[in-house]
């Protein structure tokens, strides 16, 4: 290998799950907040394969022949990072993110949540990966949130800023999703104090999730027929409650869904008023992508502008559903190319 070789900059990415970990290298062309971004060399392995993150990271560089370059590094990952100590929720692996750095030699290394991934990625999106859903026209510099029902519901804020001259995205993340249920009619009422029957406090998350979809049909279930799950063939889940709501062949599986939908309108509403949202609001996560159509004939919108008196900045916020199979790649590149 030459001393020209050596010298090159690799920008080196990964998204960790539970499952799989994939791994890529990327390359921008810089002079935009928006630029172009190419993730290229893209690896994906089961976690379960390898001992530690360190070996499946050394075997990918040394597969792609990347010792001895200058590699700058972004993970993205579904755990907190703000630690030195990283442990994995869903895998035994617990690592230093400096001894880690070390090991493998790189000139630098960061980790981001998930949700900051994915954040990151929304200025880079095209129009093939994401879909409307309602509301005016994004104004560019503006703030952008994104809330995402998953396994748990994820929160993030993105703001721009200047730095010595250059125009960057910086990331706000938190807790958004674990704030106080706020119900607005009577049938929300009543399913908040299903819920509240073995849960001492309701957040958001509490329904908008995937067992916040199983905790809805549950309390529909009680409500509309005083009837409680004790049978394996009542035990739905969410995935079953969206397929039968979709199919049309469970009248509580579509009121389950209309439900969560006008909720995630209220809550999504809500991030707009905290940040003034004006970039717009993006819906991700693995569960809203199955049913757009759906959500765009619901009341998500309805109830995603009734704000009162400040119902102008809603009906001006923007709302998206994000299709792209894998944001977080993408905004891990997007991280460490503005860094």
């Amino acid at each position: 290998m030459n001393i020209e070789q050596k010298s090159t900059l690799v920008s080196l990415i990964a998204d960790i799950g539970g499952t799989n970990i994939r791994l890529a290298q990327a390359t921008a062309k810089f002079g935009t907040k928006t630029r172009d971004i190419d993730i290229h060399a893209i690896e994906t392995y089961q976690c379960k394969e390898f001992p530690s993150l360190a070996d499946v990271i050394a075997h990918y560089i040394a597969a792609k022949e990347l010792n001895g370059l200058v590699i700058n590094a972004c993970f993205a990952i579904a755990c907190p990072v703000d630690n030195d100590l990283i442990s994995m929720t869903n895998l035994p692996w617990q690592f230093s993110q400096n001894e880690l750095k070390q090991a493998l030699n790189l000139h630098s290394l960061r980790f981001i949540n998930d949700y900051t991934a994915i954040a990151m990625a929304i200025p880079l999106l095209s129009e093939q990966q994401k879909v409307k859903v309602g509301g005016g026209e994004t104004i560019a510099d503006k703030p952008i949130s994104v809330c995402g029902p998953g396994t748990g519901l994820g929160v993030a804020n993105l703001v721009p800023l200047t730095m010595s001259g250059n125009e960057q995205w910086h990331c706000i993340s938190g807790e958004g999703g674990h704030i106080d249920f706020a119900p607005v009619n009577e049938i929300e009422q009543h399913v908040m104090n299903f819920i509240h029957g073995f849960k001492k406090r309701v957040s958001y998350e509490q329904l908008l999730s995937g067992y916040g979809l199983e905790q809805i049909y549950q309390a529909l279930l009680f409500i509309n027929h005083g009837k409680e799950i004790t049978t394996i063939e009542d035990k739905l889940t969410a995935k079953d409650i969206t397929t039968k709501a979709l199919n049309a062949t469970c009248a509580v599986c579509q009121q389950t869904l209309t439900l969560f939908c006008d909720v995630l309108g209220s809550f999504a509403g809500n991030l707009a008023l905290i940040m003034n949202s004006q970039g717009g609001v993006y819906i991700a996560g693995g569960i809203v992508p199955r049913f757009v159509d759906y959500l765009k004939e619901s009341d998500f919108r309805v109830r995603f502008e009734t704000k009162g008196r400040l119902s102008s900045i809603t009906k001006q916020a923007p709302t998206y559903v994000i299709t792209e199979q894998q944001p977080g790649l993408l905004g891990a590149a997007a991280f460490v190319l503005q860094k």
